[in-house]
């Protein structure tokens, strides 16, 4: 979806993930008296549309993981909105965070061990998700479940071994399998090929576009690496708490029949009017404390302007 006709975050949240104005804010206790504000997330808005195929990307201590755990009711928000598959997580009460949990989200982790259950088999971890919701009725049915999803990620190979007996990749599948049991509308990832190599990683997120192609399950992937971006139709960067710029991907024909990739990167505009220059535009034009805008009839134009230091030196100059 084009950012320019994407709805604002004050629309109707009828998306499937939709945060706006997200503050998180951690008390950091200190040795010498009253702890210190940490803010994590500093007013981030973020719309993920039913059936969409979304990267959120950001550096170590950006705020993509605790995004991730908030959308994930594993924690809460300290103000803003934050909604998933139509629950509220600011007032979710208990019993429905955990109704959440087990029919309306999936969830793969980086660790197998938080996906799977290492003396069970992938075809018992699969059925032991089923399980937990009690569908489908009866053994038959359910182990035709089972074998059904571990077919859909292509690990049905795998269906007797335990995860002691699998690569990281055919784990990660398995966990994939796992987390759709559940017949949910959002999965999330986290960071789910952070511990495998380039061909491992290319399988398992290829796993993840076939179960959003097939099944229509919104799949949002929480990951430091851009590489991850190239296997999904839109990346959101995250960048001091905020989102600061998109990247869209599709596929065009040219006018002699032949398929070109584009790629169209888009600075995210908050609601009062901020946004985030790309890191390589700043360094490439050694853009410092404050820059000229000037308003053209269908663009806005950024350069360097005087530093605070130049800007001083001339007023001294002035005052002479």
């Amino acid at each position: 979806m084009d950012p320019t006709t994407r709805p604002r975050p004050g629309a109707a949240p009828d998306a499937d993930i939709w945060c706006a104005d997200l503050v998180r804010i951690f008390q950091v206790p200190t040795s010498s008296g009253p702890g210190i504000e940490v803010q994590a997330l500093q007013g981030l808005n973020l719309r993920v549309d039913a059936g969409e195929l979304v990267a959120v990307v950001g550096a170590s201590g950006s705020g993509k993981s605790t995004l991730l755990s908030i959308l994930s009711s594993l924690d809460r928000p300290t103000a803003g909105v934050a909604m998933v598959a139509g629950h509220d997580l600011l007032t979710m009460k208990e019993k429905e965070r955990v109704g959440f949990r087990r029919r309306s989200v999936g969830f793969v982790w980086q660790q197998t061990s938080r996906n799977l259950f290492p003396y069970l088999t992938a075809a018992e971890n699969v059925a032991a998700s089923l399980a937990v919701t009690g569908t489908p009725r009866g053994p038959a049915a359910r182990q035709a479940r089972v074998s059904e999803l571990l077919d859909l990620v292509q690990v049905g190979h795998c269906a007797d071994r335990r995860p002691a007996e699998m690569s990281g990749g055919e784990q990660q599948r398995v966990a994939i399998a796992v987390g759709i049991a559940n017949d949910p509308r959002v999965l999330l990832a986290d960071e789910p090929t952070g511990e495998l190599d380039d061909t491992t990683s290319a399988q398992v997120l290829e796993a993840m576009r076939t179960v959003n192609r097939e099944r229509g399950i919104t799949t949002l992937i929480v990951t430091h690496d851009p590489g991850v971006s190239d296997h999904v139709a839109r990346t959101v960067q995250i960048r001091d708490g905020r989102t600061s710029t998109e990247v869209l991907r599709s596929t065009r024909v040219d006018e002699h029949g032949a398929e070109e990739h584009i790629a169209e990167e888009y600075a995210v505009l908050d609601r009062v009017g901020r946004l985030q220059l790309p890191d390589e535009f700043v360094a490439a034009l050694d853009l410092r404390d404050r820059v000229r805008l000037a308003l053209e009839p269908d663009h806005v134009q950024v350069r360097p302007g005087e530093t605070a230091d130049a800007a001083a030196d001339a007023s001294a100059e002035d005052r002479s």
